[in-house]
């Protein structure tokens, strides 16, 4: 049903070459970002991070994704108010990060994957929500939370 309110389609499928590889990758990249950020104070206090923001350097101001480096960091060391006051999103990006290391890890181990299919209008919506809650995020960033 294309531009309707239909139904929410969820199914596990046996995974095409392209899925498995896709979430192969996803979950590598996963597990480095959670390595990365579990050993961030001890590679930044050895001048071993990755480069700041190029968006912080050139303008001057946070992107919206600033601060959700340490922020992850600070979540390793069970601080999630120092966390939020980093990168507000960054607590529940963390949580869901964990959820699905394991969900990726036996969808590659027993080649399946996740089908979710939402219907137009629940989908531009899913998609306008995201980006509502990133714009707040952001604007907060700005104005109110440390850089």
């Amino acid at each position: 049903m294309t531009g309707g309110v239909g139904a929410l389609h969820v199914a596990v499928v046996r995974a095409e070459p392209g899925a498995r590889l896709r979430n192969a990758l996803l979950l590598g990249g996963l597990l480095l970002w959670m390595v990365y950020t579990r050993v961030f104070w001890t590679a930044h206090a050895l001048h071993a991070t990755l480069p700041p923001c190029p968006f912080l350097l050139v303008t001057g101001h946070p992107c919206p994704f600033c601060g959700g480096t340490r922020s992850f960091a600070y979540m390793w060391q069970g601080e999630p108010s120092r966390a939020v006051a980093l990168y507000p999103l960054g607590p529940l990006l963390f949580i869901a990060t964990l959820a699905a290391i394991p969900v990726l890890a036996a969808a590659v181990l027993v080649n399946r994957d996740l089908v979710v299919r939402l219907p137009d209008r629940l989908n531009r919506a899913v998609i306008g929500a995201a980006l509502a809650v990133l714009a707040v995020s952001w604007a907060l960033k700005l104005t109110v939370l440390p850089n």
